[in-house]
């Protein structure tokens, strides 16, 4: 439930009116009442609207979008998607890049409070902000476990572990490989690496895990990348995100690995990017037409009500981009 300026000045024990005036500075207060409101804003976790003061009680219609990096194309498509979608519904978006930085996102979250915007769409990479569940704004996560209350679209991370493994042992793949980023604690896609390593381990087969945090830089990865291949261990490869993969196959080629013949190679997200310009890639493809907009519909009902009864998890299916790696 969103806190409202009446709420403070409850809790402070004075007027809506002495609130509105400690928080615009405006007349002489006391620093005794200033020290009240501000100590009850704090407890409370409420920011002043600084943008719909003029919008007399209207939606801004703004949703907040907060996400690691659109710079990624898996980021950048599903962001482009979401902002055009909401702007065919009537919304703007405000987007807010939280890379690896936790303070980043929480001063995010402050601003977007402040603003009071209708909602929030967040696929950050950050653990622990408690912010999420205290500001009480409609929200749905994206591949994140945010808080109880809060759903999580994904595309059927586990589903796309299991199809992966499937390629690769169709392929006769004897000696399987994952490389993923660091795995959070009850993170959705902690399943790709669930399902790969259970499809191998039902047939009999031993499967490997290498972990290159998300984001370790690419000089570093290259580095990593080389000194695996080095070693031989492995006739198969899946990677649980494109770029990745796409590093993993450049230095392949530069070490004399022939791909798929030594070294089969399979990526994760199949953006439209990787399938126009790196089509020789074979990779699990997110839906994201549809992540996109069961994200917006998702939160626009609980928009209209913040009651809405709505499931915990949603899972859509995902498909084969087969190039020529696998």
């Amino acid at each position: 439930m969103t806190v409202k300026l009446e709420d403070v000045a409850k809790l402070a024990g004075v007027s809506p009116t002495t609130v509105s005036r400690v928080i615009n500075n405006y007349g002489a207060i006391s620093d005794k009442t200033k020290k009240a409101v501000h100590a009850a804003m704090n407890q409370l976790n409420y920011r002043p609207n600084t943008l719909a003061r003029s919008l007399q009680g209207k939606s801004p219609h703004l949703i907040g979008l907060i996400f690691y990096d659109v710079s990624h194309p898996f980021f950048g498509e599903l962001v482009s998607r979401l902002e055009n979608l909401l702007f065919e519904r009537g919304y703007k978006a405000i987007l807010c890049n939280s890379a690896n930085d936790p303070k980043k996102e929480r001063e995010y979250l402050r601003l977007l409070a402040a603003n009071q915007v209708d909602g929030i769409i967040a696929g950050a990479h950050n653990e622990n902000i408690p912010e999420y569940k205290a500001y009480g704004l409609p929200i749905v996560s994206f591949d994140r476990n945010l808080a109880p209350t809060i759903p999580i679209v994904s595309s059927d991370n586990a589903q796309g572990g299991r199809l992966a493994a499937s390629v690769l042992s169709a392929n006769g793949v004897q000696a399987p490989l994952i490389i993923t980023g660091k795995e959070l604690p009850n993170s959705p896609t902690n399943a790709r690496s669930q399902g790969f390593h259970d499809y191998f381990a039902a047939h009999g087969i031993e499967s490997a895990t290498m972990v290159i945090p998300f984001e370790t830089a690419a000089a570093i990865r290259r580095t990593e990348i080389q000194r695996l291949l080095t070693k031989g261990q492995y006739d198969g490869i899946f990677c649980t995100d494109d770029l990745t993969a796409m590093q993993v196959h450049q230095q392949a080629l530069t070490m004399g690995i022939r791909v798929p013949d030594d070294l089969k190679l399979i990526g994760y997200d199949g953006t439209r990017f990787i399938q126009n310009y790196y089509p020789a890639l074979t990779t699990i493809v997110q839906p994201l037409d549809d992540i996109a907009k069961l994200l917006i519909d998702l939160l626009l009902k609980r928009i209209n009500d913040h009651k809405a009864d709505l499931d915990p998890n949603y899972l859509l299916p995902v498909s084969l981009h087969q190039g020529i790696t696998a």
